[in-house]
């Protein structure tokens, strides 16, 4: 178990990452996370620091639902078989749920411990989607029943408790990637238990340092899952085999912290990796970037979507200047406004 003042210190670094240092400006101009329809690409949710947003035209114009929570919403995701089924994540409050595309909103949080629950996001299994997976601050939790009762996954993660990202093999899903504060975990029998995977990545003699290594962001290459990507608060990391064995790539890159990463579904050597420096892209697997922000005011980047039918549309969530999309695969972008009436009458 951390000590409280670890505990504190990572409270205020998450709060700090999550939610820009970027002085005064508009909620709305913090995204915080990005949800891209699955089959219907004018669908999209945002969540900023104020409010979560839809639009049903691209972008185009905007519904603000009302707040649903006493406590900011840090990461939203769709259902990918009933896409009109909405889960937020808060920071506090644990786990909202919308049957409705967003028009109504209940907390979901049996078995969890919503009162110091930070959720930090989603994971769908590939074929059950009422079965889903979720990092929080006090530790990873499944549910069977599409979020009406939760269980804590946490069988030998003795160590770390609080979860940062987790990932899931979209040709195994038994295999489970999970990313903390302490590095990284991997699970063979869908969460039962948990394998510490650090070779490469960190040093054990380093492990019991607070804030040792947060794992912000794991991407799983759709045609070969041994490659998995690690996007750190220390680097960018990449594995081969499974996470036997880590190595640091893309030590060129200006800063080393990555808040997220995309992989290109079908060219999976086409990464995108996105953080205090803005958008990179790589062509070659991690081996070389380039910077992709051209059009795009603040380069602090919060989250990327990339629209599941058309990989040449990618989202861009910033801390400083909204919302942004390319359709272009990143060569250009243009600004998405967030303005919004009321959320549509009952």
């Amino acid at each position: 178990m951390l000590r409280s003042s670890h505990f504190l210190l990572l409270v205020l670094t998450l709060l700090f990452i999550g939610f820009g240092a970027t002085g005064c400006q508009k909620d709305s101009e913090s995204v915080v996370s990005i949800a891209l329809h699955p089959t219907n690409a004018n669908i999209l949710y945002v969540a900023t620091n104020d409010a979560v947003y839809k639009s049903r035209d691209g972008g185009g114009t905007w519904e603000r639902f009302p707040s649903f929570s006493a406590r900011r919403v840090t990461t939203l995701a769709i259902d990918p078989l009933l896409p009109a089924t909405i889960y937020a994540g808060t920071m506090g409050d644990a786990v909202y749920k919308s049957p409705d595309g967003g028009q109504h909103w209940l907390p979901h949080n049996v078995g969890l411990k919503e009162h110091v629950s930070f959720v930090n996001q989603f994971v769908f299994h590939p074929a059950l989607s009422e079965k889903i997976y979720i990092a929080t601050t006090v530790g990873a939790f499944s549910t069977k029943d599409a979020g009406r009762e939760w269980q804590e996954r946490m069988n030998g993660m003795k160590e770390v408790h609080i979860v940062t990202s987790i990932a899931i093999n979209p040709k195994d899903p038994t295999i489970l990637f999970a990313g903390t504060t302490g590095g990284m975990y991997r699970s063979d029998d869908g969460a039962g238990t948990w394998k510490k995977i650090n070779n490469g990545l960190i040093p054990e003699s380093e492990l019991m340092a607070s804030m040792a290594l947060g794992v912000n962001a794991i991407e799983i290459d759709r045609t070969n899952p041994d490659i998995v990507y690690a996007g750190t608060t220390k680097g960018l990391f990449r594995t081969a085999n499974n996470g036997e064995q880590w190595e640091r790539i893309g030590q060129l890159l200006p800063e080393p912290f990555v808040s997220s990463i995309l992989i290109h579904p079908k060219e999976p050597s086409q990464l995108y990796i996105g953080g205090p420096s803005g958008v990179w892209k790589s062509s070659d697997s991690g081996k070389t970037w380039q910077a992709v922000n051209r059009g795009i005011a603040t380069l602090n980047m919060r989250s990327l979507a990339m629209d599941p039918k058309n990989a040449q549309i990618i989202y861009a969530g910033t801390n400083g200047s909204g919302l942004y999309r390319s359709t272009d695969a990143g060569a250009s972008w243009v600004s998405v406004p967030l303005k919004a009436a009321a959320a549509r009458p009952e």
